[in-house]
């Protein structure tokens, strides 16, 4: 398993943008859009790697990580 899987992805629309959205909450802010849901998870996946690459290359820690933590049913909770 790759480091990067210990991360939540999230791709939305926004109305804002009128864009799908991309953000992996706790490793970084920001993030990519696009018109393609599916393409903007890709290139989410490719920027939360290459975040997590840097990270051990400048020898920083890693934030801790976001999986496992159900946040998919706790979001239903709340909607």
């Amino acid at each position: 398993m790759k480091e990067s899987a210990r991360y939540v992805k999230i791709v939305e629309w926004s109305e804002e943008d009128q864009s799908f959205v991309g953000s992996c909450p706790g490793l970084f802010y920001g993030g990519c859009h696009g018109d393609d849901e599916r393409a903007v998870f890709a290139e989410l996946c490719e920027i939360v790697d290459e975040t997590v690459e840097l990270y051990k290359q400048d020898g920083k820690p890693l934030p801790p990580p976001t999986s496992g933590k159900d946040y998919a049913n706790k979001m239903v909770g709340v909607a």
